[in-house]
């Protein structure tokens, strides 16, 4: 069962030294690490979280390893150890008042769904009196299915009003009349009360469905604000299911209203092969502190002319599943352009306004964000800057292990993903950000980590280049990306780990490479770096021995003009190389002189050519790199011979 606890109790644990008992609580209390509790998180469809909070091990020297292995096999398979997490402060303004518990984290990736699992977790600490055995603790859990309408629910059936065919009942003109018992666009309309019960669907047939919300008492089913407010509840494995017909298109145009579907109060709703337009919200699904919905599925629908496609701001938000959908926003579709900075502000049509703010926003934890396409917005995909947690400090309620996975996101004013104000285990995998006006990986802040960024490909980000990792963040994993513009990480933050990245210029920043980070336990190695822009190229700022998150120690910059005077001085990236653009099969950088060019990333192919210097450069990362041929695993996001990933949508056929 997940939970979430600022402190756990001191736990008395006996421990075999020597054929002797010793109580742990004799031990040295200081530096021994003694195990609490460990919990774990609510899974997604391909993954499982876990947390193991500790007492003690102030010198940061202990360490967990991870296998797991499924029901009914025999063999268990190692992942990535555990993250060490440890008192990291998040401070800013009134918004972030956080600290990281002595605990450490980590995620089992690339699981199957609704698969029962076990997870083994071993701790072991070089202070603990000698002959001392590795603690182990075996937690079992079961990953969340994708997903589905039940098989035998009430079928209802809707029709536009001018159809005239043959129509299979029970049949209804609107979508509110089939959903509720009777539908109106006078005084009755809130009278009526949900018909579906969990299991039932709506088939809604091929046509056009707009509501005349300015037309009192007319053939319509809203009223003023034309606004569909869902209310009812489904379950987990019985969800009330809106869905096409599948004998044509279905098009809900929301004639340019506020908000298209109001689902705040209405759990466990399924809704796919849709078309929405012409609406500020399309899913609004909750607001923070007042009411959200859970179990929010969204599949193969099509959402344009929106300014915000999918929302959701509450804390009790989980388990949503929005896969395989296509967001068109209003931003202009052959030009890129920001709504602040350098690069900008001199050009036509800077700046940018917020025409459409986001594709999706969620918050909370379980959600899965996959293989969406999503074109011409503000902002990508985000997890909301919601400020410190629920509960906080007493009984923080975390948002914790979500998983956003193969999207393409294209021609943003802003960032292409964001995990904002996300806490443990948030996994950012094996998407394609292509035109970011501004940076496109933002974790503003990170609550503790980790918070993990593996595979992902990053083109054309002019202004500031691929990250974002700042606001006093803490915990961010960064781990085999293709990044195709600078990783001047726009700091400070805490706690930051880079390996088996490709980053390569575009001048948007001078240095090709640069940390500032609070904390000395940082680090950087096995990674492929492209020729800097400037004189200087490699930047690494932290603090000189202890830190003191309260008065923000200085933290003196170190500048290096190559990359061997940067690992000698600061033992980073004492593995790394150089590399350039030869290493892929067909890639060149952006042009300069024009930041406002859309680039295809149909143009681009991102896989390793033969013989290349990124190829078996790497280091073994369990979980993350298993399977690479050669060697070693190659840097970057693509492993040479494997098959090209996919990007965006997926063939229904190869959808889980």
């Amino acid at each position: 069962m997940w939970c979430n606890k600022s402190v756990l109790a001191p736990v008395l644990l006996l421990v075999s030294i020597a054929g002797a008992t010793v109580r742990a609580a004799d031990m040295p209390e200081a530096t021994v690490a003694r195990p609490g509790e460990v919990v774990v998180e609510p899974p997604t469809t391909g993954a499982l979280g876990v947390e193991w909070r500790i007492e003690g091990d102030s010198n940061r020297n202990a360490s967990v390893t991870l296998a797991w292995q499924r029901a009914g096999e025999t063999a268990w398979h190692d992942g990535l150890p555990l993250f060490r997490l440890q008192g990291e402060a998040v401070l800013q303004g009134a918004s972030f008042h956080y600290m990281a518990p002595n605990m450490f984290a980590g995620s089992v990736f690339d699981l199957a769904p609704d698969a029962e699992y076990s997870v083994r977790l071993q701790l072991t600490d070089p202070d603990s009196p000698a002959g001392t055995a590795a603690i182990e603790r075996t937690v079992s859990a079961r990953t969340r299915p994708v997903p589905k309408p039940a098989a035998d629910g009430a079928v209802y059936h809707v029709y536009p009003r001018d159809f005239t065919g043959t129509k299979l009942e029970p049949n209804f003109n609107s979508l509110m009349a089939a959903y509720n018992t009777g539908a109106n666009s006078a005084d009755w309309v809130n009278s009526f009360q949900p018909r579906v019960k969990p299991g039932d669907m709506i088939l809604i047939h091929a046509g056009t469905y707009r509501e005349d919300r300015t037309r009192y008492a007319g053939p319509n089913s809203t009223l003023f604000d034309g606004t569909f407010y869902l209310t009812a509840d489904g379950t987990a494995a019985r969800p009330i299911v809106i869905k096409a017909a599948g004998d044509g298109e279905v098009i809900f145009d929301a004639a340019d209203n506020a908000v298209l579907f109001d689902m705040t109060a209405a759990d466990y709703h399924y809704v796919e092969g849709i078309t929405v337009r012409n609406t500020e919200v399309a899913f609004l699904l909750g607001r923070k502190r007042i009411l959200g919905a859970i179990g929010f599925t969204l599949k193969n629908s099509r959402l344009e002319n929106v300014g915000r496609g999918v929302y959701s701001d509450w804390g009790g938000a989980r388990d949503f599943y929005i896969a395989d959908n296509v967001f068109v926003g209003r931003n202009d579709p052959n030009k890129l352009m920001g709504w602040i900075g350098r690069t900008w502000q001199n050009l036509e049509g800077f700046p940018q306004p917020l025409l459409s703010e986001f594709a999706v926003k969620f918050y909370g934890s379980g959600h899965v964000i996959a293989h969406n396409k999503v074109d011409n917005f503000h902002d990508g995909i985000d997890h909301a800057t919601y400020g410190d947690p629920d509960g906080w400090p007493d009984q923080p309620v975390m948002a914790v292990s979500s998983d956003i996975i193969g999207n393409d996101i294209n021609n943003v004013d802003d960032n292409c993903i964001e995990a904002d104000s996300a806490g443990h285990n948030f996994r950012i995998i094996g998407n394609r950000c292509f035109n970011m006006a501004h940076r496109a990986l933002s974790t503003q802040p990170a609550l503790g980590g980790p918070i993990y960024f593996i595979r992902n490909i990053v083109y054309n980000a002019p202004e500031g280049g691929a990250l974002k990792l700042t606001a006093n963040g803490a915990g961010t994993l960064l781990y085999n990306n293709t990044l195709l513009t600078e990783a001047h990480q726009m700091g400070p933050a805490s706690n930051l780990h880079f390996r088996n990245n490709l980053i390569l210029g575009q001048g948007a920043w001078p240095e090709v490479f640069s940390v500032d980070t609070f904390t000395p336990w940082s680090s950087s190695d096995y990674n492929g770096f492209g020729t800097a822009t400037g004189p200087i190229a490699f930047a690494w700022a932290q603090p000189p021995g202890t830190v003191d998150y309260e008065t923000r120690g200085e933290r003196p910059v170190q500048n290096f003009t190559t990359l061997q005077q940067f690992a000698a001085a600061t033992g980073e990236d004492t593995h790394s190389r150089m590399i350039d653009w030869s290493v892929f099969r067909q890639a060149s950088p952006p042009a300069s002189g024009d930041p406002t060019r859309i680039y295809r990333a149909g143009d681009f192919d991102f896989s390793l050519m033969e013989n290349s210097s990124a190829i078996d450069a790497g280091i073994a990362l369990p979980g993350i790199t298993d399977g690479f041929t050669g060697g070693a695993p190659d840097l970057g996001a693509i492993e040479f011979g494997n098959p090209a990933p996919i990007y965006g949508p997926r063939p229904v056929a190869q959808q889980p």
